[in-house]
């Protein structure tokens, strides 16, 4: 059974940076393609960042520049440094996984297991 538990949200100003962390069971992140999502109220789920089981990433633009996925394989975690924090990052974040069959885009539909998410308030 696939787990995936999301940690690091909170509150911060504009300009601020958070880290947030997904710790992965039943799957190994050197063998998944994980991805970092986020909804906010009103909007559909969107990607964020996906790495591929060889450790590379893909952004979606709202996070080129800002926004860093990596992941430690020895303890299956998933993580998502975002930097330069604006307001319209505000919105639940999820972390998700999925066999790596094919490419590793951060495309919601792609994606099998999914964790609760963390709540990120961004304030100006």
């Amino acid at each position: 059974q696939v787990q995936l538990v999301e940690s690091g949200g909170g509150s911060v100003q504009a300009g601020g940076t958070l880290r947030l962390s997904c710790a992965a069971s039943g799957i190994s992140a050197s063998n998944a393609c994980m991805g970092w999502f986020r909804q906010a109220p009103g909007k559909e789920r969107e990607g964020v960042a996906a790495v591929d089981r060889f450790g590379s990433p893909d952004y979606a633009d709202s996070a080129k520049g800002r926004f860093i996925i990596s992941r430690d394989v020895t303890k299956n975690n998933l993580f998502l440094q975002m930097n330069g924090l604006n307001t319209e990052d505000t919105a639940m974040y999820y972390c998700a996984a999925r066999v790596p069959v094919g490419l590793c885009r951060p495309r919601p539909g792609d994606f099998a297991y999914w964790g609760q998410g963390t709540q990120v308030t961004v304030s100006s």
